[in-house]
C-alpha cells in the first residue's frame, strides 16, 4: 500500500493562507511593505485629530454647552422623546448621553487631546486611534448643525479603518511583526480615491454650467468659507489660468486618481501629481483639516521601497499570525463598510432599492461609510452675516469675528487645519434663509443674554458687562478688490450692505426677549 503524500512546509503555508488570512491578516512574506508609510500616516492622523479636538477646546461650550447656541442637553432630550427606546443611542452615538454639562464637554475634549497626542507619539496606537475616533464621534454626535461637514465623515471613516491599520502594542515602533493588512490598506486608499472621484462625478451631475464652461475657478478663491491672502493674489490672475485650473481639477478627480489602482510606477506618478495639487488647495483656502487628511491618505500610494533613498531603517521580523476568529471578525466589519461605500457610489448614477441600501443606512449615524461631493456647485457670490448690537436703537456696533472677513482693510488669514465651526456655519447660513438656519436667531438671543460661552466665539465683546438692548443680524455682500484698488486704498475687500438677515432680538422693559418682524 502506498503511503499518502506528506505536504511540505511551503504547501502548508500556502494552504494556511486562506482568503481571510490573505486579505485581513499580515501580507505574505516577500510582498511589498508599507511600514514607513503606515508609521507616517498614523503620526499625521494623530496631529489631525489633535487639531480637531484643539479647535473644540475653544468652541464646544459656545456651540453646544449649557449656555451655548444649541445645548447638547436639550438636543439629546429631544432625541430621547422622539425615540424613547434604545434606538436613540444608535441614532445619536455620543458619550454625552451620560452627561452633557460644562464639565462633561471639557472632559470629552481633554480626553480627545490626550489620545491624539498618544497616537502622534506612537503610544499604544491601536487603542489611541480607537479612543480618538470614539471621542470625536461623541462630539460630532451632539453638535447638530455644527457637524454637517463632509470632513467630519472623512475623519471618522479614516479613524475607524486606522484602528485595524495600526500595529498593536504599547510601543510598537514600526510594528514590523504586524504589518498592515491588504484590506486595511485598500480601504484607506479607497476612501482617498472616493473623495476625489465622487467629487468629480458630483460636479458633472450637478448641472452647474461653470464646470462645463471652465469658469468655476474665476471667483472660487473669494467665495469659499474662509479665503486666504494667497487666494486673493491668485484670483487676480487672468481667466485662462483659472480655466486651466478648472480643467486640471476635473482631470485629477475623474482621471488621474485611477492611476492609484494600476501597477506601482503609475501609482507613484499619481502621488507626485496629486500631492502638489492638494498643497495648492491648502495654501489658497481654509478648509480646516479636510485637505490635510486627503494629503495624508495620499501617502499610502508610496511604499517602503519608494522611501528607500531616505535611508530609513527597516527591521526584519516574523509576521505574527492572527487568530482565525479575529480574521473573520475583521472581514465582516470591512465587508460591511465596503458594501456601504459601494452603495453610495452606485447611488450617484442610479436609484437603488431600499433593501440594498439598508446596511448603509444602519451604520449611517457613525459616518464610517460616506459619500462625498465636494464643490458640486460653485457659489456665485460671497455673503457675510454680521451681528450688531445697540443700547439706544440708533447706533449699532458690530461684534468682531475671529476668523471671518469683516474689516475690508484686514487681509484674509490662514487658519487651517484649525476649524472655526461658528464662522463656517455663518457662511453656509448666508447662502440661505434664516428660517432654515434658526440657530442664527438663537445666537442673537445668547448675545442679548451676554452668554460668556457664545461671546468667546467672537474676538471681543463691544458691550462689556452690560448687554445691549437689541441685537440684529445684517447681510453684506463681499468681493475681493483688485490690485489697483488695494494699492490706492489698502482694502482687501469691497462690501455692500444688503439689509437685515433675520428678525431683530429685542429686550423689552420687563427683561423678556422678543423678536421683531424680520425679512
Amino acid at each position: 500500500m502506498t503511503e499518502p503524500l506528506q505536504s511540505g512546509p511551503d504547501e502548508e503555508r500556502q494552504h494556511a493562507r486562506s482568503l481571510p488570512a490573505r486579505w485581513f491578516g499580515p501580507p505574505a512574506p516577500g510582498t511589498t511593505s508599507y511600514l514607513w508609510p503606515r508609521w507616517i500616516v498614523l503620526r499625521a492622523l494623530g496631529l489631525i485629530f489633535f487639531s480637531a479636538f484643539f479647535s473644540f477646546a475653544f468652541q464646544i461650550q459656545g456651540l453646544i454647552g449649557p449656555r451655548g447656541i444649541l445645548p447638547a442637553g436639550d438636543y439629546l432630550r429631544a432625541v430621547a422623546q422622539a425615540y424613547p427606546s434604545i434606538e436613540r443611542f444608535w441614532l445619536a452615538p455620543t458619550l454625552l448621553w451620560i452627561a452633557s454639562g460644562h464639565g462633561a464637554l471639557t472632559a470629552l475634549v481633554a480626553a480627545g487631546i490626550v489620545c491624539s497626542v498618544a497616537l502622534t507619539l506612537n503610544l499604544w496606537p491601536r487603542l489611541a486611534c480607537a479612543l480618538c475616533t470614539l471621542f470625536y464621534l461623541s462630539c460630532i454626535g451632539a453638535l447638530q448643525v455644527f457637524s454637517s461637514y463632509q470632513s467630519d465623515g472623512m475623519l471618522l471613516a479614516a479613524g475607524f479603518i486606522a484602528i485595524f491599520f495600526s500595529p498593536p502594542g504599547l510601543w510598537p515602533g514600526l510594528g514590523a511583526a504586524r504589518p498592515p493588512s491588504p484590506a486595511a490598506l485598500f480601504l484607506l486608499r479607497w476612501e482617498w480615491f472616493r473623495i476625489y472621484f465622487e467629487s468629480g462625478i458630483a460636479k458633472l451631475a450637478s448641472g452647474d454650467p461653470s464646470w462645463r464652461n471652465l469658469t468655476a475657478m474665476d471667483h472660487y478663491y473669494q467665495n469659499g468659507p474662509l479665503p486666504t491672502w494667497i487666494g486673493w493674489y491668485v484670483q487676480q490672475l487672468p481667466h485662462p489660468f483659472h480655466a486651466f485650473v478648472t480643467l486640471l481639477t476635473l482631470a485629477v478627480e475623474l482621471g488621474i486618481v485611477w492611476l492609484a489602482w494600476l501597477p506601482r510606477r503609475f501609482r507613484l506618478a499619481c502621488f507626485f501629481i496629486v500631492t502638489p495639487f492638494q498643497i495648492a488647495i491648502i495654501l489658497t483656502a481654509n478648509y480646516a483639516f479636510l485637505n490635510y487628511l486627503v494629503l495624508v491618505l495620499g501617502l499610502l500610494l508610496l511604499d517602503d521601497r519608494a522611501l528607500a533613498h531616505l535611508r530609513l531603517p527597516l527591521p526584519s521580523s516574523e509576521h505574527r499570525r492572527a487568530a482565525p476568529w479575529r480574521l473573520w471578525g475583521v472581514a465582516a466589519v470591512f465587508t460591511w463598510i465596503f458594501y456601504g461605500t459601494v452603495v453610495s457610489e452606485v447611488a450617484l448614477f442610479t436609484p437603488l432599492p431600499t433593501l440594498l441600501t439598508l446596511p448603509d443606512r444602519v451604520i449611517a449615524p457613525f459616518r464610517i461609510a460616506n459619500d462625498y461631493a465636494l464643490f458640486a456647485t460653485m457659489t456665485p457670490a460671497r455673503y457675510e452675516i454680521e451681528f450688531q448690537g445697540t443700547r439706544d436703537g440708533v447706533a449699532w456696533t458690530a461684534y468682531p469675528f475671529r476668523y471671518k472677513p469683516q474689516d475690508p482693510s484686514a487681509p484674509p488669514g490662514i487658519y487651517a487645519p484649525y476649524q472655526p465651526r461658528f464662522d463656517w456655519n455663518l457662511w453656509f447660513a448666508s447662502l440661505d434663509s434664516w428660517r432654515n438656519d434658526p440657530w442664527v436667531v438663537r445666537t442673537q438671543i445668547r448675545l442679548l443674554e451676554n452668554s460668556p460661552s457664545v461671546l468667546a466665539l467672537f474676538r471681543g465683546n463691544p458691550f462689556g458687562d452690560a448687554p445691549p438692548s437689541a441685537v440684529r443680524a445684517v447681510l453684506w455682500q463681499y468681493s475681493f478688490t483688485d490690485l489697483a484698488t488695494r494699492r490706492r486704498t489698502g482694502r482687501w475687500w469691497n462690501r455692500t450692505l444688503l439689509g437685515l438677515y433675520a428678525p431683530v432680538a429685542v429686550r423689552d422693559s420687563t427683561g423678556a426677549i422678543q423678536l421683531q418682524a424680520g425679512p
